[in-house]
Order: C-alpha cells, then structure tokens, then sequence
C-alpha cells in the first residue's frame, strides 16, 4: 500500500465541497447508494455481529486536537466505516428487542435526506417558511388525537399566531421540561406589583405566594427526565416525590393524595401531578382518570409523560387504555418510539392553546410580537424540520396503518408471554399492557429451593440470581445473535426485594414468533455455561 494521500487546503477545494457532489465510483457514492438500494442488506453486512469492547473503540476516538489539514471524503468515509459504523449497534435488527427502537419505514430515508438538504431551522418563518405551517398542522393532528376538539378549534387555534397547541422538540425529556415550566409559570403567575416568576424569579414568587416549598408528585416508575425538569426549574429533586407503585406497575392514587395533602399541611404546593402512560420499564399506563380527579381536587396542573405509550391512540382497539389521557393539561409524545420516525423527534401538547403564554419570549432581531414563528413558544431555539418526517408517516402510514401496527407489537409481546409462562424455567415478572415486558430465567428447582428457603437463604438466592441475570444479559448482547435489556424492579413474588430482570421491547414489525422462540433457546444455552449460576445457584438443582 502506497503513502496515504494528502488532501490541501484552497479556495478550490473549498468551493468544491459546497458545489460539487462525489463522483459516482467514490466511497462515500457507493456508500450512499448502497444504503438507497438495500438498508437492511448493508446494516447486517458491515455492523459487527461479535461486539467490540467500548475500550478498544476509545483507541480509535483519542486525539483531542483539530486536525490542521483537511482529508478527501473517499477516506473519511473509508474511516468511518471502519471505526464507526462497524461497532454502531443495529437497532434495526428484528431480534434487537430490549430498547425503544424499531427498524424504519424505507421512504424515511430519502425524505431525511431532502430534509437535511432543504436545512431549514424552525425557529423562525425566515428561515423555515412552509415548513411552520406543516409543523402548526401536525402539532394539530396530534393534539385532535389526543384531545378530540371539534373543527372549530382546529380552524381557530391551529395557525393562530397568538398561540401555539404544542411544541416540537429533541425527545421526551425536554417535551417534559416544557410542559412542568409552563406549569410553574403558570402557577406562579403576575399578580399585583408582583410580575411573575419569568421575571422576578423563584425566591420572589416563593416570597410571594408564601409557599415554603414546590412539588411534582409521580409514579416510582417514572422516566428519570421527570427528576431534571425538577432540577433545572429550580423545584429541586428532593421535591420531585417517587409514589408506590401496586402489583400492577400502575401508581397507587390513593397513596399519591395522602402524600399531596401532607405536603400541603407543610407550606409545600403541589405544582403538578404526572401520569405515565407506558412507563419505561414495564410499559404500564398509570389510572388517568384517577388521577385527574386528584390534579382537580388539588387544584394542579395534570401532564401525561405518553412518550411511549401515545402512538397507542392511533388503534382505536387500544386507545382507550389511556382513558383519561384527554383530561391531561399538556401531554409528552415521543415520535422516534412506535411512530417509527428517526430519533430526535418529541413533542408536547397542550389542551388550552394558550398554555404557553406563560413561556412566551420575543427578541427584535427574530422573534418579533405578532409573528407566526415556532420558537416565541419553545425551549429550544435552532431546530431542524423534524416535523415533516412525522407529516409523512401520518400521511404515507396513515391511521388504518399504525392501528395495525399498533396493535400487532400488542399481540406480539401477550404471545411471547404466553410463551414464557409455558417453560417451566422461565418466569414473567410482568404481564404486556402495550408492547412491553418482564420476564426472568429461574429454573424449576431454584423456584422449589425459594419456596422452601428461610428469610435469611431468600436474600442469598436472590442476590445469586440478579447477578447471574445481568451476566446473561451481557452475554448475549456480546455474542451479537440477539439483544434484550434488563431492570430492576421490585416485584411482590420476590418480597419487593430488588429484582434484575429482562426487558423486551416489541415494536419492530420485522420481528418474528420464530425469533422470539430463538432467542429463548439462547438464553436457555447461555444458562448452562454461565459462570455465575455455576458458582453460585448449581448447587441448588
């Protein structure tokens, strides 16, 4: 191999890059067409099967120092192949079920191309003209969907400059940022010589209203964004008060009142309650309409974290397990989970359109009073046009289509239940309410020794059995065939002691039942050879 070739930096070669494509016979041609022609053909061929260990992929990434000159793209992307694509992990795969990932729809790509080459920011109509409108109507899609008001409202509110019925966004986290600020806000709104809060500050209005305290009360089950809204808004986390769950992964209401109304008694103001509608974990949906009952009766703003489980109101055979969801102030979605649109696309929605007065901000240089522009209304400033890659799922996809897609992920994760329940070492730890469950591999004699085990003997098989299932889990994800997560939970069957469990996730629609039988007989195999149950449950068969 001769010397590596040495690109140079002038105004032709600079002009070049903004003006001129790559040859067709280039790496980064062949690349791209390859990825056109046949995604799933060059994921599996040129993403490794075994993984590599993170610290050897670090060795690649050490260099700290801007390179001084520049490099031809043919060898960039020859670079990125090598160092980068080779040890992404497929998330497309159908037997890569342990996260929040899918394989996606073919027409995506191409549009996400034509989306990064238009280059729009949302922040402003200057900068993004029709692309404002197309976001105004999917926010308006997605809000009828949830909250189900008649035309009227839609013509009225929908491109109101006034107003906005929701907010794009990065993803759930920020979309739960959003909604708990207005909440704030809101709470701690003008009044008298006092200006509010977006002007005086927390100490102010604190002093104020003669709160001693602020709290957002949420199930135990909640996404941890939940806990940095209440920090960067300045409630602080100890404020942000976990509530038990029952059996059923759903928060106990009652337990959530007894709480609010004792903070109260302290000079301690609920600011909000939050609902989880598919947790992270067991994909659970919290009693809704229960708990806007209690947000009503406490006089606080309701949000639904739905970042998961929203996409379920697109099956009008599942919806209504979210019963309750249209009562919600404001409501998270998360696009990129089972709308099947690439990562980066949250949202957050509000039922009053004019919610998000109390976040409203202007600047001269851009966004002016009176304007239509997105970002008067939004956390974040620079925003890429996400949106229309939502607007073409709603359109190419359409509701008879997510219906169905919906409700096979359902079906899908009650079938791998059923499933589990039929080995006799296997055991669900939590039954499908969406897509989403639990399950263990606790051999038969193990079940027989805890049964039979004092207190003190519980504690050691237990701890035995969550070190051996995180061993498995890292086994499998490193032999490359198949991937499920794990969690811990604290399941009344093991005494709401902390449990290690696996996690699957079924939304990928290339997933098979055949798969999902595969991937059982793996963990069956990686069992019998597996260091930690030698040494530390074999003596119990």
């Amino acid at each position: 191999m001769g010397p590596k070739r040495c690109a140079v930096a002038s105004d032709e070669t600079l002009m070049r890059i903004f003006t001129v494509p790559e040859a067709p016979d280039s790496t980064l041609s062949k690349i791209e067409l390859e990825i056109s022609n046949n995604l799933v053909g060059f994921l599996n061929e040129n993403i490794a099967a075994i993984e590599k260990p993170l610290h050897e992929v670090e060795k690649d990434f050490q260099s700290a120092a801007i390179p001084e000159e520049p490099m031809f793209v043919s060898d960039y992307a020859q670079d990125i192949m090598e160092q980068l694509v080779a040890h992404s992990v497929h998330t497309a795969s159908p037997s890569f079920i342990g996260h929040m990932t899918s394989a996606l729809p073919h027409f995506v790509l191409p549009l996400s191309k034509l989306m990064v080459g238009l280059n729009q920011n949302l922040v402003k109509i200057e900068t993004s003209k029709a692309f404002t409108p197309l976001e105004r109507q999917v926010l308006g899609m997605m809000h009828h969907l949830a909250y189900g008001a008649d035309e009227s409202f839609y013509s009225k509110w929908m491109h109101s400059a006034k107003t906005s019925l929701g907010a794009f966004c990065s993803g759930g986290t920020v979309a739960n940022i959003t909604a708990l600020w207005i909440a704030r806000n809101c709470l701690l709104k003008p009044q008298g010589d006092f200006k509010g809060i977006n002007s005086q500050g927390l100490v102010a209005a604190m002093l104020h209203y003669g709160y001693k305290g602020l709290a957002v009360l949420v199930s135990e089950r909640a996404h941890y964004s939940l806990g940095k809204a209440a920090d960067v808004l300045g409630i602080g986390r100890d404020n942000f008060i976990a509530v038990k769950t029952i059996d059923n992964n759903k928060v106990d209401v009652q337990a959530m009142r007894k709480k609010a109304l004792e903070l109260e008694s302290q000079g301690i103001k609920v600011m909000a309650l939050v609902g989880v509608a598919g947790t992270t974990e067991t994909g659970n949906i919290d009693p809704l309409n229960e708990m806007a009952d209690l947000a009503q009766e406490l006089n606080c703003h309701f949000h639904v974290d739905a970042a998961w489980g929203g996409a379920t109101l697109l099956s009008d055979n599942a919806r209504t397990l979210l019963a309750g969801i249209e009562r919600a102030d404001s409501i998270t979605i998360d696009a990129h989970k089972q709308m099947y649109v690439p990562m980066g696309a949250g949202m957050v929605l509000f039922k009053d359109p004019h919610a998000t007065d109390a976040i409203e901000h202007h600047a001269e240089y851009i966004l002016r009073k009176g304007s239509k522009d997105l970002g008067s209304h939004t956390l974040e400033g620079s925003r890429p046009g996400m949106a229309m890659l939502v607007h073409a799922c709603l359109r190419v996809i359409g509701r008879q289509g997510y219906e169905m897609l919906i409700d096979k992920g359902i079906a899908k994760a009650k079938y791998f239940a059923e499933l589990i329940k039929q080995e006799e070492d296997f055991e669900l730890v939590s039954e499908p309410e969406l897509c989403l469950l639990t399950y263990r591999y606790v051999p038969r004699a193990i079940k027989l020794a805890i049964a039979n085990a004092s207190e003190e003997e519980k504690i050691d098989i237990y701890a035995a059995l969550n070190r051996f299932t995180a061993s498995m889990q890292k086994r499998q994800r490193e032999a490359g065939r198949s991937f499920v997560s794990r969690t811990r939970l604290t399941p009344a069957q093991y005494d709401n002691q902390p449990t290690v469990v696996f996690r699957v996730v079924l939304a990928n629609p290339l997933t098979s039942e055949a798969m999902l039988k595969e991937i059982l007989e793996e963990q069956k195999q990686l069992a019998q050879s597996d260091p930690i149950f030698k040494k530390y449950l074999a003596k119990y068969l």
